[in-house]
């Protein structure tokens, strides 16, 4: 209660350092508690695929073929059940319809659907209020829904045996009868779904048919099994390669690749951020390293600060400590007695940081775009460990002052003959600089993390992304729409150009081929991603054609074996130029039949993929039909978007009453790519102005005692003549000096952990040095207002006040 604004700043930096490191760790602990309600957790195992092509990098994924479930099952007895896991990876949203007996039709648009066999809820826990797990999916054309999804069609009515109407453009337009309503339950799983469907019974399952036993094309699964509880793991992977060669070897031979299998823990799949795709984006490590450190950093910097003010005021207390030794005072009991004060500074700040908790965690939630629960009967292991971490704070940071201050010589101390020693001001000086350092470090990653996503969101992607309009064709009726939507937007002065394809820029693409030109066989081919799309597509989004022509409705022949393909491709191929590419034909050999496409365009590389990833081979065929696509994209003059949404949407209700109309941007739908970028870059800048203001408040107290201390040297000094601009400029350099000093070291710190970061994408902004100058003259201008203050506070102050006790 004496020195109130110095136990203020030490509570109050040790309560902001603690709530960071609670939210961070809560975080931490939600990111990496996936899947733990799951019943069989420890025998659950995702099976992933190693792409092996000579001359390519191996590719690993977790995408595996539709036999490959049954058929592990039915090759091993270690393995007790699979199933396989598909989903609506053509659609963003799928139309669910149900029609009352009376009454109008009902349309949903619902995303996380999911393909599923019956077995996936013998081995997956999900906790129904409707039907029963067992036999949820044994029959063809069966689905399980969320409570959500059930009251959005039913109210407060019973779910179960009601049909429904289910457009997938993956699996077909089907009626499903619900078998099972469960409630989605509140820890974090990796397969988030609000609907299940069964294969049995719809597009998918006459898809997997026709194919038969093929273990090497069409991995689009997700396949899961569940090990027998006495089975393990690492003996099954090492039988994998003789099923692939027994099962798809010669498959495997004409294709011109080979593969392998592997099992991920169900429990560490979010965490396998080496696979890139999976059935929820899987969290980065190296972000959760960053924000682990930033967390560890942040109470540091808090520890410095209460360490650094309680040897800065020992001289206020050194006439306490020589009176209470003279009167008997031991050296124990005065360390109990600074340790105590230090741990009840602590745990004050312990109760203020579970509060600030509590206060901050909505706003963390949103910011981090998760759903973080937080209670003291479900935490309270957690919650022990801060308890714990708070009391060992205090004595780290309570131990240096309390020895220091103890061991005083009451006989000097009473003369007024102590001082501090170097050694002090040293130590006091050195924790300055290390905290500011580490501020540094955040404001510099915070700066380069910002550029990289401004770099991100204005890089030429090689197509106009600007005012394209994505509307979903998600039903049959919403195909046939679009012939009439293109007709009559074409006659709307404000739309520069329609067209149609079923993947576009941005969105997960599963659709490829393995081309090769003559003179060349399968073993040679190279990966390239394909798309189907109407004549106008490629002219709607701009691609810049470098050799022939592009698609046209004047050419007929163009919806036969005729291809428009990217640079990538033609120098993959292995043709000289584009130019020399063009009519000349590309192979791939497909179930034993050999197929050429004449090459009659060339376009400039574009970003089909985010720029995490760099640009591969790409092509596009062309079909006249207008009901097979997923997407309309609308290109509409600049600053006229709305005037054709709203066009479109007329028409669309005049020609399909039942579904609801959506549509997205372009530029918006790549963005969502860079969401996990987003989120640390607003993690960091959060938390870097956390940082710096606990700095600030430790640097301010400082300041504050530095004046205090010189308050007669500053009377002595103004009644020689000396300025204030001058007593100001002394009392600051010191300091000035120091975080200089912590800019100099910090800035090869941050550009070598910056350097790391940005080796996750492929395309970047290269760190330059105009960062490290803003940033330095940030902390300057940082550390000269929190200073200036009390450093003009002192040279202003009446010199006969401060020199009257002389």
């Amino acid at each position: 209660m004496k020195s109130k604004f110095f136990s203020f700043v030490n509570i109050f930096g040790l309560s902001a350092g603690l709530a960071c490191c609670m939210l961070i760790a809560l975080y931490l602990k939600y990111e990496t508690s996936y899947d733990s309600y799951q019943k069989n957790i420890g025998n659950l195992y995702q099976v992933g695929t190693i792409f092996v092509k000579e001359g390519t990098k191996d590719s690993k994924t977790v995408n595996t073929p539709a036999p490959l479930a049954p058929g592990l099952k039915q090759e091993f007895p270690e393995i007790q059940e699979s199933a396989r896991l598909l989903n609506l990876f053509t659609e963003d949203k799928t139309l669910i319809q149900f029609k009352p007996l009376s009454g109008e039709k009902k349309s949903f648009l619902e995303d996380k659907g999911y393909l599923t066999d019956p077995s996936f809820f013998k081995m997956f826990t999900y906790n129904f209020i409707e039907g029963s797990p067992v036999n949820a999916l044994n029959r063809p054309n069966t689905t399980v829904i969320s409570e959500d999804l059930a009251k959005k069609l039913f109210g407060n009515e019973p779910a179960l045996n009601k049909v429904i109407h289910i457009n997938s453009n993956t699996n077909g337009e089907y009626d499903y009868i619900i078998t099972g309503v469960f409630r989605p339950i509140t820890a974090p799983s990796n397969i988030s779904a609000n609907f299940f469907m069964s294969i049995s019974g719809g597009d998918m399952e006459k898809y997997i048919k026709a194919r038969g036993a093929d273990f090497a094309s069409n991995n689009m699964f997700f396949t899961y099994i569940q090990l027998r509880p006495d089975a393990n793991p690492n003996q099954l992977e090492t039988k994998f390669p003789s099923f692939i060669h027994k099962y798809a070897d010669n498959d495997l031979k004409r294709m011109g690749f080979y593969k392998k299998q592997f099992l991920i823990p169900v429990k560490d799949v979010h965490l396998a951020d080496e696979i890139r795709s999976n059935t929820t984006a899987p969290a980065s490590k190296t972000y959760l390293y960053i924000l682990a450190s930033i967390a560890a950093f942040t109470l540091l910097i808090a520890c410095i600060n209460f360490m650094n003010l309680a040897t800065a005021r020992s001289s206020k207390r050194s006439s306490e400590v020589g009176i209470r030794k003279v009167l008997g005072a031991e050296k124990s009991s005065l360390i109990r007695q600074f340790l105590g004060e230090s741990f009840l500074m602590t745990l004050l700040a312990f109760v203020l940081a579970l509060f600030l908790t509590f206060l901050l965690l909505p706003l963390f939630n949103a910011v981090s775009e998760k759903q973080i629960n937080f209670s003291l009967t479900n935490d309270w292991a957690l919650m022990l460990g801060f308890l714990l971490l708070a009391l060992v704070t205090g004595l780290i940071a309570g131990s240096y002052p309390a020895f220091y201050l103890s061991s005083f010589n009451p006989v000097k101390v009473l003369k007024g003959k102590l001082t501090n020693s170097l050694a002090v001001t040293s130590i006091r000086k050195g924790l300055v600089v290390f905290q500011f350092m580490i501020s540094i470090v955040l404001i510099i990653s915070t700066v380069v993390i910002a550029r990289q996503m401004h770099y991100l969101r204005t890089a030429d992607l090689g197509f106009d992304k600007d005012q394209q309009i994505v509307i979903p064709l998600r039903s049959t009726t919403a195909k046939a729409v679009y012939a009439s939507l293109k007709a009559e937007l074409k006659n709307n002065t404000q739309v520069l150009s329609v067209g149609a394809s079923q993947y576009y820029p941005g969105i997960f693409n599963p659709a490829d081929n393995g081309f090769y030109k003559d003179g060349q066989t399968m073993n040679e081919a190279k990966h390239t991603r394909m798309n189907w799309v109407d004549p106008d597509f490629l002219k709607t989004l701009n691609f810049k054609p470098v050799a022939g022509r592009l698609f046209s409705e004047q050419f007929t022949a163009d919806t036969g074996l005729r291809i428009i393909v990217n640079e990538s491709a033609i120098k993959a191929i292995g043709f000289p130029s584009a130019q020399k590419a063009i009519g000349n034909k590309i192979y791939f050999d497909w179930q034993g039949k050999k197929y050429g496409w004449e090459i009659i365009g060339v376009v400039k590389d574009f970003h089909f993929e985010d720029l995490h990833l760099p640009v591969t081979p790409y092509g596009f065929n062309m079909i006249l039909s207008k009901t097979n696509f997923n997407y309309a994209i609308i290109h509409a003059k600049a600053g006229n978007a709305s005037q054709v949404l709203q066009s479109a949407q007329n028409i669309w209700k005049k020609y399909d009453t039942n579904e609801p109309f959506e549509y997205t941007f372009l530029d918006d739908d790549f963005q969502k790519n860079y969401s996990a970028d987003n989120r640390l870059a607003s993690l960091v800048s959060y938390f870097t102005v956390i940082a710096i203001i606990i700095s600030c408040l430790g640097l301010f107290g400082l300041a504050t005692f530095s004046a205090e201390q010189r308050t007669k040297e500053i009377g002595v000094r103004k009644v020689l003549g000396a300025s204030v601009s001058t007593i100001v400029s002394l009392l600051s350099l010191d300091f000035l000096k120091l975080i200089m000093l912590s800019v100099i070291i910090a800035s090869p710190i941050a550009w070598y952990v910056m350097n790391k970061w940005l080796t996750n994408f492929a395309y970047k902004e290269p760190i330059s040095w105009t960062v490290f100058v803003y940033t330095t003259i940030i902390a300057l201008a940082i550390g000269l207002l929190t200073i200036g203050y009390q450093s003009i506070k002192a040279a202003i102050a009446n010199p006969v006040k401060s020199l009257r006790s002389e």
